[in-house]
């Protein structure tokens, strides 16, 4: 029942997102800066090059990182993004796979499909799909995918294990994951944890050490980390104008507000969350 719960609310929160057209402030642990979404998807490693070439509302500022840099896609493989979104990393790999290649893209929010849909058919990308699904059972046969790619998703899970069992299952023997995710530097309060709104990246996050077992338990090899970064956006700490949204326990709802109207309990809470996390980009092997 929990874990139907936090999916019910991901699928909420991210159709709002999708509504909008817009990176809720919720969705990360980072909030809304004023800092423009470009930059900001710059500074997780997209360059400008493949930022301009998306299909206008494509990149809502979701991600953690750029695991389609780090895949080492070829031409003719089929790829498949978990938790796909409105489609960027999905078409990122297009390229890279070509005309005789395959992209398959998962999400389990309609409204998302719908707008990834939408910006495939504007940038005329005939070799991606996207089906409607849950990550943690993904509509797809045993091994068919040369990679299976992720950004800033399986966090939102509160079943990875399960999560990486369904990958496993879906690549070819000798097929990888890239994967990039957020995971916790170290355990957050009993403040934040219930704090944190329902759909933010944080309220599931697990340790890094943990997330990296998590991986192997599954039957993945040759574990590696890519890239790994704070993801405590520094934008935030510098920007008063930066907006989180901050739990009223009072009217059980939530509030968006400025960092500088926050009280000092409230900051010392974000500081936190910004200080405890991490982005990280791994990569394994199915033997």
């Amino acid at each position: 029942m929990e874990e139907e719960k936090i999916r019910r609310n991901v699928r909420e929160g991210y159709a709002k997102i999708a509504k909008e057209g817009r990176c809720c402030p919720v969705s990360t642990s980072c909030g809304e800066s004023s800092t423009p979404r470009a930059e900001l998807s710059q500074k997780m490693g997209y360059t400008k090059e493949e930022l301009n070439s998306m299909p206008t509302g494509s990149n809502l500022g979701l991600g953690c990182g750029n695991p389609t840099a780090l895949a080492s896609l070829k031409a003719g493989e089929t790829v498949i993004d978990l938790g796909s979104g409105a489609g960027i990393d999905c078409f990122l790999a297009a390229k890279k796979v070509g005309e005789k290649g395959k992209v398959i893209g998962i999400d389990m929010t309609p409204e998302m499909l719908d707008k990834a849909r939408e910006n495939a058919r504007k940038g005329n990308y005939e070799n991606v799909e996207f089906r409607l699904g849950e990550i943690e059972h993904l509509p797809v046969a045993n091994n068919i995918a040369d990679a299976v790619i992720s950004n800033c998703v399986i966090n939102l899970t509160s079943n990875k294990k399960q999560v990486y069992k369904e990958a496993f299952r879906v690549l070819k023997p000798g097929g990888r994951i890239t994967v990039s995710d957020l995971v916790l530097k170290k355990e957050l309060s009993a403040a934040i944890r219930e704090g944190a709104h329902p759909s933010s990246c944080i309220k599931t996050a697990i340790l890094k050490d943990k997330y990296l077992e998590t991986i192997e338990e599954v039957g993945f090899k040759d574990l590696k980390i890519l890239d790994e970064r704070d993801y405590g956006c520094e934008e935030l700490k510098d920007d008063p104008d930066a907006k989180v949204i901050v739990a009223n326990r009072n009217t059980g709802t939530q509030e968006l507000k400025s960092i500088s109207e926050l009280d000092e309990r409230s900051k010392a809470i974000v500081e936190e969350a910004l200080a405890s996390t991490l982005s990280i980009t791994v990569s394994a092997v199915k033997p």
